[in-house]
């Protein structure tokens, strides 16, 4: 049971955990019902119940590969999560939260993405170190601070972004001043010294929606302990550690061009 102690913490149980929503600000709980998620390896701290975490490419999951797995590039960062119990997803700290897309398409930094339903389909984008999303289903994602939502035409500074949802990808864009400035000649050049983004941006057009991290400092990349397609760990602790969530209801991205809403309570 949940049991808040004076000046203590809460402590959760099965029971108690919620299903499909945030436990804290930084952890995520997952509900499985004898169905699977598609799980980034290294985003588990924790689960009750009877859980088997499988590698992409697996032989008996196949069928789903074709329908809701297509980025081969990211297949050995991914596992399959099936079964029945409650299962704990973090990163580091960060804020996770859980995003509902309906009929839509989302383009995100392939390293704030965590998991995903099966419902939607993951796809490589041509836009490198992106996948997206395509379809109906839920999602969670990591970010470096709060979300913020910004609708097109839009300039951001590409450290900040976190992905974009029906709009089309973004161009570069390079202020003038660098460009033509000895500075911006010689980095252009050398590539000393790196870009801000008050150099160099991503410029978005159209109709949809932007999502922006509220810092310009990446989620660094994160070495997990199993490598290629092998079985997953399959050692459920029930406990501690968080990363990254918010409470609330669940936000909706409704229609092909539809808004997104960001699950903080907002």
């Amino acid at each position: 049971m949940s049991t808040p102690t004076a000046g203590g913490p809460t402590v959760f149980d099965p029971h108690t955990l919620p299903a499909d929503d945030n436990v804290n600000a930084y952890t995520f709980c997952v509900e499985l019902k004898g169905s699977q998620w598609f799980l980034q390896k290294g985003k588990m701290i924790a689960y009750y119940g009877q859980i088997e975490f499988n590698g992409i490419g697996h032989g008996r999951f196949d069928r789903l590969m074709r329908t809701s797995f297509h980025s081969p590039l990211h297949a050995s960062d991914w596992v399959v999560a099936e079964g029945s119990g409650k299962m704990l997803l973090a990163d580091r700290a960060f804020d996770v939260n859980s995003f509902d897309l309906e009929e839509g398409n989302l383009t995100i930094r392939a390293g704030n993405l965590l998991a995903y339903q099966p419902t939607l389909a993951l796809k490589q984008s041509i836009v490198p170190g992106f996948l997206t999303l395509i379809g109906t289903g839920k999602f969670v994602a990591a970010s470096n601070g709060p979300v913020v939502f910004m609708e097109p035409p839009i300039r951001v500074d590409p450290q900040a972004l976190v992905g974009w949802a029906d709009c089309p990808s973004p161009c570069h864009h390079y202020d003038h001043g660098y460009m033509a400035g000895v500075l911006g000649g010689l980095r252009a050049m050398t590539g000393v010294g790196g870009a801000s983004g008050e150099e160099h941006q991503f410029e978005f057009v159209g109709a949809g929606t932007v999502l922006l991290q509220s810092t310009e400092r990446l989620m660094a990349e994160q070495a997990v302990g199993a490598v290629g397609g092998g079985a997953g760990q399959n050692a459920g602790v029930p406990g501690g550690g968080g990363h990254g969530g918010s409470q609330g209801s669940v936000p909706r991205m409704p229609g092909q061009l539809g808004d997104l809403q960001r699950r903080f309570g907002l």
